[in-house]
């Protein structure tokens, strides 16, 4: 093969002040020890951090204040990268020219200091490094669209575009049901028809990503007799106008967003000084309630929401109870 026609090595893609890179072998992944928002954001953030040695057998830093985001407690990070560790993916490789699974833990050993503005100290798997280091096919993350997104379906949805937006000539892609869940993320058991797995995944993640990326996206229900059995994916480059308006949505508060991204108008009123980052503080036997009553979603996420939900309104005399309230509806909405 001629060197013009050799593909592009994934570890030669540079990131930049907007950007990232990711593997598309981990774009793709199956999950089988199933991760949160937080999880994959955090992941993404530690294979940039690690990206000029990526493929070297090296121990690689970077601050827990990075990896917090805007939060203010460690307990998010370190409860991340636990399950980050105990995480168990399924990748789709070539061994000898056949396509194979490779199954792999997505973070190795690690270390993390006690204090808050302290460092954490992390390895990459030597066999994820190996798919890492062969990879040809990549995604360029918008960093600011990462954090715009406030589902781990919108993100993986999102990330899976990004792979596959610049293909000369391929503008879809077939999958199966059980491959797109797998794909997503979506626990087993869980969304099992195809009417709730539209609802409840689908239809939300498209109207994130559609409002806020540089492509049009639609997935479109393919039927095997009278079921659902598979999915057409397809992605096309968004005009000047419509790329002009995700990037103007980015810069709004996402207080909103979801009226506005379906067209709607909403009176949004003046955010009231009780949901200011200094306050209120929620005790932490009410987080530790939360994750005991609802195993599996992303509590941080939720709150987030139960705050933006809250802006306009009076301040809750038991702010407490009024978030696991919220939580309860919010999961009564959102299952997973």
């Amino acid at each position: 093969m001629a060197p013009k026609d050799r593909p592009i090595r994934t570890v030669d893609a540079r990131p930049n002040a907007e950007t990232l890179v990711k593997p598309g072998e981990l774009v793709d992944l199956v999950e089988v020890t199933p991760l949160t928002l937080a999880d994959r954001r955090i992941y993404n953030q530690l294979l940039e951090n690690a990206w000029d040695a990526i493929e070297r057998p090296v121990t690689h830093m970077i601050s827990k204040s990075d990896l917090r985001g805007s939060h203010n407690s460690n307990d998010r990070v370190g409860e991340s990268i636990e399950r980050l560790m105990a995480s168990i993916v399924k990748v789709r490789v070539m061994r000898d020219g056949e396509p194979a699974i490779e199954r792999v833990q997505l973070l190795g050993g690690n270390i993390e200091t006690t204090r808050r503005d302290g460092l954490f100290e992390y390895e990459i798997p030597s066999r994820l490094r190996n798919i890492i280091k062969d990879s040809t096919v990549f995604a360029r993350l918008q960093r600011e669209v990462m954090f715009a997104l406030s589902s781990k379906y919108a993100l993986t949805l999102y990330e899976m575009i990004q792979k596959r937006g610049k293909l000369r000539w391929r503008s879809s892609e077939k999958f199966s049901l059980e491959d797109l869940r797998g794909v997503l993320g979506v626990p087993k058991g869980k969304l099992a028809s195809w009417s709730n797995l539209k609802l409840r995944a689908i239809d939300p993640a498209l109207e994130e990503v559609n409002a806020l990326s540089d492509y049009v996206v639609a997935v479109e229900p393919v039927k095997t007799g009278r079921r659902v059995t598979h999915v057409e994916l397809r992605w096309w480059t968004k005009d000047a106008k419509s790329t002009a308006e995700a990037e103007r949505e980015l810069s709004f508060s996402k207080v909103g967003r979801k009226a506005r991204t379906k067209g709607k108008v909403e009176d949004i009123k003046p955010r009231p000084a009780w949901l200011d980052k200094k306050g209120p503080s929620l005790r932490s036997e009410t987080y530790e309630t939360a994750r005991l009553r609802y195993a599996g979603y992303d509590i941080y996420h939720v709150e987030g929401e139960w705050r933006a939900w809250s802006a306009g309104k009076d301040a809750p005399q038991d702010p407490d109870r009024a978030f696991l309230a919220f939580f309860r509806k919010f999961a009564e909405a959102n299952p997973i």
